[in-house]
């Protein structure tokens, strides 16, 4: 029977990700998680809360240097702040690398261009678990991966190309550790108290925007899936990038909605097959 139900529910999920084909986007499942960590000093991300989110689609990989300027090309937008800033790895040269150098508005604009937008901090915290729990970097409990060790001789980059480090459960990659990335929420070191459930959206109010898993240059502290930074929205950074996420639209909701009925449906007569085997 289990067999059976998993069989089912693995045709779900092929029936929702081909029937809205999005290139270099993956499904998450909606669901609910505990958002945050429990901490003596909090720092904004205590209290530990339940969260439910919908699902929705989420970029594989942050936007690249290469689709940004595609963006800026057709609309005009102006290039980023850093832009062929051979140290910076902005520009041209560097089309395989995240888009740095863009305030939160350019992150916005960029979205609403390609038909996206902006994931909320909750989303992106339940994306960036990969559907582990109690975990504090996308893969697990341990990161593997140093921070920069500059020397007195110069200052460097370590920046890598989209989809360096390994991808989660979700298949996305880079979660934690490349670039920061911005998200949509207001940034409010109290607001987990208010202990938001369904879909939250952050405060109402506030200048500063909420920026997500940490740096190449960052602590490890930094790249933990809850840990959570607030950044001036106007402010365009060297190590801040971003990636967009997508609703389900409404058509294909109820296509699975109509496929869970089937599934309740097959359920009830593999148990009554089950039973008539027993009598």
């Amino acid at each position: 029977m289990q067999k059976n139900v998993l069989i089912i529910l693995l045709l779900i999920i092929s029936t929702i990700a081909n029937a809205q084909n999005e290139s270099n986007m993956t499904l998450i499942p909606g669901g609910e998680f505990l958002m945050g960590k429990n901490m003596k000093n909090g720092l904004g991300f205590s209290p530990v809360h339940k969260v439910r989110v919908d699902s929705f689609y989420m970029d594989k990989y942050e936007v690249s240097n290469k689709d940004y300027f595609e963006f800026c090309q057709q609309t005009g937008h102006k290039l980023p702040e850093f832009w062929n800033v051979d140290i910076m790895k902005s520009g041209e040269g560097y089309l395989g690398y995240p888009v740095v150098g863009v305030n939160f508005g350019d992150a916005q604009a960029y979205a609403e261009w390609a038909g996206k937008r902006l994931p909320t901090e909750a989303e992106w915290e339940y994306a960036a678990r990969g559907g582990l729990e109690g975990k504090d970097f996308p893969n697990g409990n341990e990161w593997t991966i140093e921070k920069a060790k500059q020397d007195t001789t110069g200052w460097n980059n370590l920046i890598e190309p989209t989809g360096t480090y390994d991808a989660n459960g979700y298949e996305l990659y880079d979660m934690s550790g490349n670039v920061w990335e911005w998200v949509a929420d207001r940034h409010s070191e109290t607001y987990y108290k208010e202990r938001d459930y369904d879909n939250p959206k952050g405060p109402a109010s506030g200048s500063n925007r909420v920026i997500r898993g940490g740096s190449w240059h960052s602590g490890k502290m930094c790249k933990k899936v809850f840990y959570r930074k607030g950044l001036i929205s106007n402010w365009c950074d060297f190590a801040v990038g971003f990636r967009c996420v997508k609703d389900l639209t409404e058509n294909l909701k109820v296509s699975a909605a109509n496929t869970l009925v089937s599934l309740k449906n097959e359920k009830c007569k593999i148990k009554h097959a089950l039973w008539l085997r027993s009598n």
